[in-house]
């Protein structure tokens, strides 16, 4: 920077400095400006993050394929209302090309019971993959194998809600033993946490026993091998692409449905849906980030206003400096940068405003909020331009002053 220049810049701090609760006031439109938008696009950052994490929770690449619905007395059941799909179905769609995990299903509502305590959960029976499908680990003990669910093994691994409430919490649940149906099950292991659904169910709240120990002991079977639901799980989301049609297919061929039958099954695509919902969710980030973003356009006429004040105030400065050879480009350069400081002084406490009000409202929330490189860069670049664009005006009426009628104004 030349020593012209640096003069300039010192002339617009002292003369900022001088006029400092006016300066303040000024900034404000800015800083509240900046700070709306930071906090609503972290916050809309940060329920991106939820509900995606979310749709992770519950498996990547997956499809989950219900059994069809039944009509009795002219009422119609709702999807998985027939057992309409088998095992061999599952083994089938097991062999179709990007398919790397299969996991058929049976589930209901149990009454379980540990010596005084009892708990009313969802008790799903299911293949070992269904760990491998839903990315679920455990916390304590250990997952049940293809040998339990050959052996009809009454060995049952349960969620962390389940545990919190059939068991102390110096208790160890591993190795102890749990009533179903009263039915006797060894616990061999206690799931990793994985907290709320999409839909705002508890996915700790559940049990889950060999597929073939549910079907024999605990819910019965309309006939060998059926079961309510089938996990699909893809190789990748490329995988996915017209793999949904593939399996509607094998399921038709299997079940003989002609062509102008329904189908007895319904295919939904969790990660469409995953991303039909974080779109939504996008969008309303953006629409409450524009919204926020008129405080800034008001900020920016608040500066217009006062630089215009300012302008008068000072006109006589104004001649005095050109009289002494001051050149319009240095009047105009110097409001320009009054402007520019008063744009980017409001926008860096606005982003410390709105960061701190984001972490705060994240912590009270418990919502994982986050201030992205963008927003900053963004808020900086915007306030940086509203003092350009807004001081311009003004600094081009000080620069078009005449001397001789700027040193006679009172």
């Amino acid at each position: 920077m030349s020593m012209k220049n640096s003069a300039i810049l010192g002339e617009a701090l002292i003369s900022m400095r001088s006029t400092g609760l006016r300066t303040f006031l000024t900034m404000l439109g800015i800083i509240i400006g900046v700070g709306s938008v930071v906090l609503m696009l972290a916050i809309g950052r940060g329920v991106e993050i939820s509900v995606r994490d979310s749709i992770a929770s519950q498996g990547a690449n997956l499809f989950i394929i219900l059994s069809g619905s039944t009509t009795a007395s002219g009422i119609r059941t709702g999807s998985g209302g027939a057992a309409t799909l088998t095992v061999g179905d599952a083994q089938e769609l097991a062999g179709l090309p990007g398919v790397v995990a299969v996991s058929p299903n049976v589930a209901g509502i149990s009454q379980i019971v540990n010596e005084g305590q009892n708990w009313s959960t969802q008790v799903r029976g299911a293949t070992a993959d269904f760990f491998i499908i839903r990315d679920w680990t455990v916390s304590a003990g250990a997952l049940f194998d293809d040998g339990a669910e050959r052996a009809a093994a009454p060995v049952a691994v349960i969620g962390a809600t389940v545990a919190e409430n059939l068991f102390l919490s110096d208790e160890d649940p591993v190795g102890r033993t749990i009533r179903i149906k009263n039915i006797p099950f060894q616990v061999v292991g206690v799931l990793e946490k994985k907290g709320q659904s999409v839909d705002g169910q508890d996915q700790d709240d559940t049990i889950v026993v060999p597929l073939t120990t549910a079907q024999r002991r605990l819910f019965g079977s309309p006939f060998p091998g059926a079961v309510r639901v089938i996990f699909v799980q893809a190789a990748s989301e490329e995988a996915m692409k017209g793999l949904d049609e593939k399996i509607r297919e094998v399921l038709r061929l299997r079940h003989r449905l002609g062509e102008n039958q329904d189908d007895d099954f319904t295919v939904r695509d969790l990660t469409a849906i995953g991303q039909t919902i974080q779109e939504s969710t996008q969008a309303i980030a953006l629409l409450l980030g524009s919204i926020a973003a008129i405080s800034l356009v008001v900020g920016g006429i608040g500066i217009m206003n006062i630089m215009l004040v300012s302008v008068t105030e000072r006109t006589r400065e104004i001649g005095v400096r050109k009289a002494i050879g001051a050149r319009e480009r240095d009047i105009l350069l110097q409001f320009l940068i009054e402007s520019v400081i008063l744009s980017l002084g409001g926008g860096l406490i606005g982003l410390l405003l709105g960061g701190g009000l984001s972490m705060l409202i994240g912590s009270i929330f418990n919502l994982p909020t986050e201030v992205s490189l963008f927003s900053v860069t963004l808020s900086f670049v915007v306030a940086a331009g509203i003092g350009v664009f807004f001081g311009y005006y003004p600094a081009r009426q000080a620069a078009r002053l005449q001397p001789i009628e700027a040193l006679r104004y009172q």
